[in-house]
């Protein structure tokens, strides 16, 4: 499911402010030469994306422009194919530290005063976020301003300073973030449930990172990162808004179009193969918190080995968010819960599914039994009916085309799409998910969710944690046994 549904989801759930996306998707909110050839076609959408152009450079570059005339604006994003999935332990969060430093002082302008107020004078709003398989920035300015904002994009890109003192502050800034989260029960949460659910390479699921690299980390870091992934066959410029797409596509090939091609990072650096959980593990947390925070996680399906089960689950997480469902009935209108939902975040290497439900302690031990009896009939013929199903799938429709009514936030879903899909996938979304059937949702539960391994993590104040005594068992909905251990 799409980045923009998991975090309306969490939030309509969960109350803690300081609550990110399970595993999580880092944010900063900041201040709301001689052109290469092209190659000579630009791939056209179907209908339903038929604003949307793409080209890739000779270098490698991929642009992606999505043309919009309703207002005189134009959002400009550079996207690279990095983030947490790139990083071993002794990187971890250091793509998120780059992001931090992308805005700073390059060979164009002296430090980050100037830099800031020679882009205020434009009117530029910028800002940039570090997700799991993902780093991106973006401009939006005025649309008769858009090669100037693609210069400064581009000497961003390119020809940072990385100068000692302002990375000096930025870690600062970034340590300054991990104690914000911290300071959040919701925090540890979502902590527990990444280092179980990926235990062997944790830190390939944590874009935030930890304070001990972002504390040690070096402008010499920082300069591997560029190497290694601000390359522009890992990159893409997006430009949305009020512009015609061939003067896009010449105005990127003018900008970015000397920008050396480098090594495919990932035949150099593969990425890691997540393990299967062996069994299953339930676990409380226990924090200053009045209610009680359930959360089921289990590995979901991998964009490029399994596309069809991804339709699927968000297909079904879809019926199951409707008022009427089944699954909202047993749950919430029981009054055993105050909320509930089940999520899967599309991703390239191995993206979680996630159902999270919300109660208080003295409901919380009948809630966790109710949940894993829905669990096991997910599968069943009759759990949802075929008015259900097409419900779900006319409503993920009208998401999809509803979120591109501000053509500034649409671009980053075009960004976090091409980064761990493809734009072949998201063209062919809206067609795939019209033909979603009931076999192909009962196929993804039965692969995935019942029956299979998964992680349990129970948030709940120590009082809570004394009283109901949960066991393991409980947690990871097994049977009871019997005193002969029947």
């Amino acid at each position: 499911m799409r980045l923009r549904l998991v975090t309306l989801s969490l939030l309509l759930l969960l109350p803690a402010p300081g609550w990110s996306l399970p595993p999580g998707a880092t944010s900063r909110a900041v201040q709301k030469p001689k052109p290469a050839p092209v190659r000579p076609s630009a791939a056209r959408a179907p209908t339903e994306y038929a604003q949307l152009f793409n080209r890739r450079l000779a270098n490698g570059l991929e642009v992606i422009v999505y043309e919009d005339h309703a207002v005189p604006l134009v959002t400009i994003e550079l996207a690279c194919r990095n983030g947490s999935y790139t990083e071993p332990p002794e990187l971890n969060g250091l793509s998120h530290l780059y992001e931090h430093m992308f805005f700073k002082a390059n060979r164009a302008v002296k430090n980050q005063e100037e830099y800031l107020r020679a882009i205020g004078e434009l009117g530029i709003i910028y800002n940039g976020a570090t997700q799991t398989e993902l780093v991106n920035y973006h401009f939006t300015t005025l649309s008769r301003h858009l090669p100037t904002a693609l210069r400064f994009m581009r000497d961003a890109a390119l020809y940072p300073a990385f100068d000692e003192e302002e990375f000096a502050r930025e870690k600062e800034v970034v340590l300054g973030e991990i104690d914000r989260n911290e300071s959040s029960p919701y925090h540890y949460l979502s902590t527990e449930m990444t280092r179980r659910l990926f235990a062997k390479y944790t830190s390939r699921k944590n874009p935030l990172g930890t304070r001990e690299t972002v504390a040690n980390a070096t402008t010499s870091q920082m300069r591997l990162i560029q190497r290694r992934y601000y390359i522009p066959n890992n990159a893409a410029v997006l430009v949305a808004g009020d512009v015609q797409p061939e003067e896009a596509f010449r105005l990127v090939a003018q900008y970015f179009g000397d920008w050396p091609r480098g090594d495919d990072p990932f035949e150099k650096y593969p990425l890691v193969e997540h393990p299967p959980l062996e069994k299953s593990e339930g676990v409380v947390v226990a924090q200053p918190v009045q209610t009680v925070t359930l959360q089921i996680g289990w590995h979901g399906p991998s964009i490029g080995k399994d596309d069809a089960a991804t339709y699927a689950a968000d297909v079904f997480s879809f019926i199951l968010r409707q008022p009427n469902s089944r699954f909202q009935r047993a749950l919430v209108d029981s009054g055993l819960t105050t909320g509930v939902d089940l999520i899967y975040l599309t991703q390239r290497n191995v993206g979680p599914i996630t159902l999270t439900l919300q109660t208080t302690p003295d409901k919380a031990r009948a809630a966790l039994k109710a949940v894993y009896a829905e669990i096991g009939r997910f599968a069943d013929a009759d759990y949802f009916t075929d008015e259900e199903l097409a419900v779900a799938k006319i409503l993920l429709e009208a998401d999809d085309l509803f979120s591109r009514e501000k053509v500034s936030e649409h671009i980053h879903s075009l960004s976090f799409w091409w980064a761990s899909t493809g734009l072949d996938y998201f063209r062919g979304y809206l067609p795939t998910l019209r033909a979603t059937s009931r076999a192909d949702i009962q196929r993804y539960l039965r692969k995935y969710v019942i029956g299979r391994p998964h992680v349990t993590v129970a948030l709940m104040s120590p009082e809570a944690q004394a009283s109901l005594s949960l066991t393991e068992a409980e947690l990871i909905g097994e049977p009871a046994r019997t005193a002969d251990g029947q």
